[in-house]
């Protein structure tokens, strides 16, 4: 445990962050998942709206450093592929 006033502040400051991190991946994936969800229903209007929170989480997430923006960039790309078949399917 920590024995200095400055070491209990940062064990402090680590706490909030950890929680507060752990609040904003479950909230990207929750996200993500309905937009899995419309695309294998093949709603392409709910699909399309469902992209639009996805890219706009991701972004965030990548700006804050809760995941790297290649991986944000990837998600986003890959669901707007998935996105785009359905809509040329449709």
């Amino acid at each position: 445990m920590a024995n200095h006033k400055s070491a209990f502040k940062r064990a402090r400051q680590n706490l909030k962050r950890n929680e507060r991190n752990r609040q904003q991946r479950s909230r990207m994936r929750t996200i993500l998942k309905n937009t899995e969800a419309a695309i294998a229903q093949k709603d392409g209007e709910k699909a399309k709206t469902c992209l639009l929170d996805a890219v706009r989480i991701l972004d965030k997430s990548a700006s804050k450093g809760l995941i790297h923006k290649n991986k944000a960039a990837r998600k986003k790309s890959i669901l707007t592929k998935k996105v785009n078949r359905i809509a040329a399917g449709a």
